[in-house]
């Protein structure tokens, strides 16, 4: 597994698929909270620096997700505009 360093804080736990490994889980918003707070990034610098930097580092199947956590599933749904 493949630790996503500088992000500890925002740590949920270990995610399963299936046919592959396990990898580390990190909260989508925590990560975002920590870029703007210790780095010093507006919203938007922070999102746009988490998109390209962090989850467009795909480094293979050992990769952390980072999951965005919602209230229910019509609320990720309605988000998402599915």
């Amino acid at each position: 597994m493949l630790k996503a360093d500088g992000f500890d804080k925002a740590f949920l736990g270990v995610a399963s698929r299936f046919g592959m490994d396990e990898v580390f889980a990190y909260d989508y918003d925590k990560v975002l909270k920590i870029l703007q707070e210790r780095d010093g990034m507006c919203p938007d610098e922070a999102l746009e620096f988490f998109h390209y930097n962090i989850i467009g580092a795909w480094v293979g199947d050992k990769t952390p997700l980072f999951v965005k956590q919602y209230g229910s599933i019509k609320d990720a749904v309605d988000d998402l505009d599915l």
